[in-house]
């Protein structure tokens, strides 16, 4: 594993406590045992989404540092691929948490923004990645 690999994949580990923290608030709010204040559906569907699309692309992003070690890419488009992935979680899954946080939201505010955002920068990571793997 090259130093990028492991530089990038030690910060992405560190994040995971955060992620772990935000499935121990999503526990207490589905359970019933959040005392703070109360949310509508609309509200915990889009912590559910937020906190599973953050596991599922840090995941994702682990794998893609070590992958991007064997792809033939600029040094510009590696640290492209290696920054964008896990910028995209924080986007994506940032996105549906801060675009449902208004008092009783029941559609989504304009922060959703984040979600269409990381998406994007997902996407052209991961098709960065692959040509750089297939040439």
């Amino acid at each position: 594993m090259t130093h990028e690999a492991k530089l990038m994949s030690g910060i992405t580990l560190l994040t995971i406590p955060s992620i772990e923290y935000g499935g121990y608030f999503l526990l207490t709010v589905l359970s019933g045992k959040f005392k703070g204040a109360t949310f509508t559906g609309f509200q915990k569907s889009m912590f559910r989404a937020g906190h599973a699309h953050a596991g599922v692309i840090v995941i994702l992003s682990l794998v893609c540092q070590v992958l991007a070690d064997d792809a033939n890419l600029s040094t510009a488009l590696l640290w492209l691929v290696r920054a964008g992935v896990p910028t995209a979680a924080l986007l994506i899954s940032g996105g549906f948490f801060f675009c449902a946080l208004d008092k009783d939201a029941t559609q989504p505010n304009g922060l959703i923004k984040l979600i269409y955002t990381g998406i994007f920068v997902l996407a052209a990571s991961l098709i960065i990645l692959g040509v750089g793997l297939l040439r």
